[in-house]
Order: C-alpha cells, then sequence, then structure tokens
C-alpha cells in the first residue's frame, strides 16, 4: 500500500513538474484582438467609447453582473475620465483610465484589475475608415506575470476574452447602425 501511495505521489508531482515547466515557456506578454467593419461614421462610434457614461450601451462586461457598483471620475470624457468597478466573480473589480483620447481614430485606456487577479494592461480602439464603413479595432496588451502563464495552460485567454470583445464590438455595431 505504502507503494502505491509513493508512486502515485511522484507522479503527481512529476505532472505538477511538467505543468509549471510548460508554463515557463509561455510568452512573457498577451494581447487580444478583435475588428468588425460597421457602418456608420467613425464619430458616432467615437463617443460611445470615449465616454465611460455610454459604456452600458455597448459593453458585455455592464451585463455580467447587473449588480455591480460603478464610480466615474475625472474628466466627462475622453482623457482623465476614470471608470472603477467592484461586482461579481464575473467581472472581478479593478479601474480603467483613458490615458490619450484622439477624435475620432483612437481611445487608449491602462486597464488595471485588482481582483480576482491583479493585471495591468493597455486597450486600445482604433478607428478607421472602411469604405462606406468604419473598421473598429479593439486591442488588449499587457505582460502575461508567471500565475497568468499557469493559468494559460488551462484556459486559452485568447479566446475567452476574444469573445467578449466580439460581443462588445456586436453591440457597438447595433447600437450606432440604427
Amino acid at each position: 500500500m505504502l507503494k502505491i501511495i509513493a508512486i502515485i505521489a511522484v507522479i503527481v508531482v512529476a505532472l505538477a513538474g511538467g505543468v509549471l515547466a510548460y508554463a515557463a515557456t509561455k510568452p512573457d506578454s498577451i494581447r487580444v484582438q478583435r475588428a468588425t467593419s460597421i457602418k456608420a461614421q467613425p464619430e458616432k462610434i467615437f463617443a460611445l467609447i470615449n465616454d465611460f457614461r455610454s459604456w452600458g450601451v455597448w459593453s458585455p462586461y455592464e451585463k455580467k453582473d447587473p449588480a455591480m457598483k460603478r464610480n466615474l471620475s475625472g474628466a466627462a470624457s475622453g482623457k482623465g475620465a476614470v471608470y472603477e468597478w467592484a461586482g461579481n466573480g464575473n467581472v472581478g473589480q479593478g479601474r480603467m483610465e483613458i490615458t490619450d483620447s484622439s477624435p475620432p481614430s483612437k481611445v487608449t485606456i491602462k486597464l488595471d484589475f485588482i481582483k480576482p487577479i491583479e493585471g495591468h494592461n493597455i486597450a486600445e480602439f482604433t478607428l478607421a475608415p472602411d469604405g462606406d464603413a468604419t473598421r473598429v479595432t479593439w486591442a488588449m496588451s499587457g505582460p502575461s506575470p508567471y500565475i497568468g502563464k499557469v493559468i494559460s495552460v488551462f484556459l486559452d485567454m485568447d479566446s475567452m476574452i476574444g469573445k467578449d470583445f466580439e460581443a462588445g464590438l456586436a453591440n457597438l455595431k447595433t447600437a450606432t447602425e440604427q
């Protein structure tokens, strides 16, 4: 019996070591990006992105926790606008601040997650003419600390976050093409 327990323990330690070693080979940064074409003027789309008070219209995260606590401060919109939130396990807790606003083509946001896992990223929205439409790209990038690398062994972050970006872009499309 002791032999079986020892063999199982060695196997568990070897598997855990293998997962940790594999995680160490993962990239040191993460980038998730999605884009869509929206038949609306860039100014109309930009206005919804550049003003955190408008995020309830399109952001997929707003619907994940209707009871989420929100605090808006700083500028009313554009550079210096701040959005802090605290919610359930689906949205966690964090803070966003618009650090660059170039109407009607770009909004850059410093994105700091506090819970469930601390993380510091940059979110960027770019809007570019695309024939009779506007090409909207939503991207997020940042460092991937070791714990993030371990998590990425089991969860595909691009797929998971990418679904939210796709939903948000679809919501922007619906809101602005009407």
